[in-house]
């Protein structure tokens, strides 16, 4: 069984930040479960357009507003609280942070735990 709080991932080496955002890897690799879950944080007026060649990912807002693009097509969803996205055919796509958004996301396969976007993933 694996028991972990936030407060004890924020500040160690799952706690990972970039240029617009905040992500608490809340399980990695490392726990065998076969997927990472993220507690992330998307700061205010972030624009991010990202890929994840290597993973399938999918997030469940929880607070904050934004929106998702996908650049293939150029739909745009609104993002908001209770609203899950699943980038399941690995899209490129742009994440916008209207305000600051909190999700929870899950990467399959699991991610090691302390990698950011554009290096490889």
């Amino acid at each position: 069984m694996i028991v972990r709080s936030l407060d004890g991932v924020i500040g160690s080496a799952h706690d990972v930040s970039g240029p617009g955002w905040n992500s608490r890897r809340m399980l990695t690799a490392r726990d065998g479960m076969g997927y990472t879950m993220t507690d992330t944080v998307i700061f205010a007026g972030a624009e991010m357009t990202l890929e994840y060649k290597s993973h399938l990912e999918a997030c469940y807002c929880i607070s904050g507003r934004g929106e998702i693009e996908d650049l293939a097509t150029g739909q745009v969803h609104a993002i908001a609280p209770g609203v899950i996205y699943a980038l399941n055919a690995h899209d490129r796509h742009t994440l916008r942070a209207f305000d600051e958004m909190r999700l929870v996301c899950t990467f399959a396969p699991a991610l090691p735990g302390a990698e950011i976007h554009g290096k490889g993933y």
